[in-house]
């Protein structure tokens, strides 16, 4: 994605006009239409006042996805009384259907205690509590599938 297309969307977010943010930034409208189209690149102090008023940082800004900056407010906003509260099995099986039925082929306690038994083995050796050492596992896992996936 493009730095043009990323001030876009964050300004689009903030339910900015291009008039209202050109005002803030003692800019043209047109510049900020160059910019959002790519032809021309604010330079780093404009880019620092555009992070702060889209209230984002710098790498926020140049990255920016619209959809990881929801999820991870709808994250930062989620209580834990309400995270136990959500079957995420049958919330996530909705995208990936295999997660509403695997439990009838897998031999589910098999695989169940042998990650029992690497949870243990982490929390003995570095110390952790039992929900880091469920985190780190996932974590883990997380960046074999990504490895795998290469």
């Amino acid at each position: 994605m493009s730095l043009g297309n990323n001030l876009f969307k964050a300004r689009k977010k903030k339910g900015l006009s291009q008039e209202e943010v050109a005002e803030r930034l003692g800019v043209s409208r047109q510049t900020i239409s160059k910019w959002e189209t790519d032809e021309t690149l604010p330079d780093i102090r404009q880019s620092k006042s555009l992070a702060i008023l889209y209230n984002l940082s710098l790498d926020e800004l140049i990255e920016f996805d619209i959809d990881v900056k929801e999820i991870q407010e709808v994250i930062d906003k989620t209580s834990d009384e309400v995270s136990e509260k959500i079957n995420w099995t049958n919330a996530w099986s909705k995208k990936y259907p295999i997660l509403a039925t695997y439990q009838n082929t897998v031999e589910v306690n098999k695989y169940a205690a042998e990650l029992g038994r690497l949870l243990d083995d982490l929390q003995k050796e570095y110390g952790y509590n039992e929900l880091d050492t469920f985190l780190v596992l996932k974590d883990i896992l997380a960046s074999v599938w990504k490895s795998r996936k290469k």
